[in-house]
């Protein structure tokens, strides 16, 4: 084993630090992407990443750190700029210096940052989703859902102490009208890393229960104070997108807008303003209701006054027109009686010319005049005889003439 000067692990890094600083001693400008961040006492530790675009795959790691008198500016300067705070995920380009600490290692120390950069990418990334939606034809499919005139039944998607949750619900009960809405919140995390699952995860919820909501509000406090990188997802723009409740946005940030507002079915700026577009949609359908049922009372009170026009005219005519009605029934009446006379008069004549008649036909018919006349009438037995087979020989007969009777005996 060859021996030679030998060192300690703290003067060999002690040199390497030299090294590093007395050969790299400026400051470079580096893009990366954030792959973790905190923030303590004030100082934030960063891990930078660099990934191969084609895979994915991590090909370089570094740690960084960013001092807090240095933090201040950087973090305001990038809020300020971007209307986000820095997160994971976000491409960066920073200004560092190298840095070599004998127990911790190698790091950049970070001094500046260009927050256009940052800006470039969060509008790529926006861009790329908006042109995957429209692909999917679904980018307008929540404009073209219909938005209730009855909406009153909101789900809420919003952090439980959110201040601009408590502004909605004060927003919605305070309303002049009287109207009362119904409100459950599904909880969810609306800043950090975890927006997109949790959202999604609320939404879904609604969705098991989508029979019991009218439209759904997405809403949280805040401003430009607030990162909004959460709501610049694909999985969560799908999801908004093809919900088939209409999505009200209310993320309060009035510089931008992210995804989700450009795809829900309606995007205001403040939670307070989602309250007043749900309370101005049923003020419009209470005044749509009271015109129809004005004109409908002017119709009723037209139709009535008409009728009862019409009913006073008939009850001035009603005296002529009775009196008319007896004339005619009394005229009527009496033709009907004339009428009857004649009839009657007709009838009995007709009658008595039958039984005229009938008086000759009878006095004609009498035996009495047949024998004045010069008939006979022969009977037998008390019967008159009009055939022969009616006798035997030995019998009695009595011949009857006009001026007496003749009795025989049949030989």
């Amino acid at each position: 084993m060859e021996t030679g000067k030998r060192y300690t692990l703290h003067q060999l890094n002690t040199l390497v630090k030299n090294a590093i600083e007395g050969n790299m001693d400026f400051a470079y400008w580096v893009e990366a992407e954030i792959s973790s961040l905190s923030v303590k006492a004030g100082h934030c530790y960063i891990d930078l990443i660099e990934k191969d675009p084609r895979s994915n795959t991590p090909t370089a790691h570094s740690r960084a750190q960013c001092w807090a008198n240095q933090w201040a500016y950087v973090s305001g300067h990038f809020l300020s700029s971007t209307g986000s705070q820095l997160a994971a995920g976000m491409k960066i380009l920073v200004q560092v210096r190298p840095t070599f600490h004998a127990a911790y290692g190698f790091s950049w120390n970070i001094i500046d940052i260009d927050p256009t950069y940052t800006i470039g990418d969060m509008q790529r990334k926006r861009e790329e989703i908006i042109r995957t939606l429209k692909e999917d034809g679904v980018f307008d499919m929540q404009r073209q859902l219909p938005f209730s005139a009855f909406t009153k039944r909101i789900a809420v998607i919003s952090a439980k102490n959110a201040a601009g949750y408590g502004d909605f619900c004060s927003q919605l009960a305070g309303n002049t009208y009287g109207f009362r809405f119904h409100t459950e919140l599904f909880e969810a995390v609306m800043q950090g890393e975890n927006v997109e699952k949790s959202i999604i995860a609320a939404l879904n919820a609604i969705y098991e229960r989508i029979d019991e909501f009218d439209c759904v509000v997405i809403i949280r406090g805040g401003g430009a104070t607030s990162d909004l990188s959460g709501f610049d997802t694909l999985p969560l723009a799908q999801h908004v997108a093809q919900f088939p409740l209409p999505i009200i946005t209310g993320i309060g940030h009035e510089r931008d807008n992210c995804v989700i507002d450009l795809i829900s079915f309606a995007r205001v700026k403040t939670p307070t303003a989602a309250a007043v577009m749900l309370i101005d949609n049923l003020a419009a359908t209470f005044d749509i209701i009271d015109s129809v049922r004005a004109r409908v009372e002017r119709f009723a009170k037209n139709a009535i006054s008409t009728e009862r026009l019409k009913l006073q005219s008939v009850t001035e005519k009603l005296p002529y027109l009775a009196h008319l009605a007896i004339n005619q029934q009394r005229n009527t009446l009496q033709l009907i009686s004339t009428k009857i006379n004649g009839l009657s008069s007709l009838a009995i004549q007709n009658e008595k010319n039958r039984l005229l008649l009938l008086t000759e036909k009878v006095r004609n018919l009498n035996p009495e005049l047949l024998l004045q006349r010069g008939y006979s009438m022969t009977f037998a037995n008390g019967k008159i005889v009009t055939s022969t087979a009616q006798l035997r020989p030995g019998d009695t007969i009595t011949t009857k003439l006009k001026d007496g009777k003749i009795t025989s005996i049949v030989k």
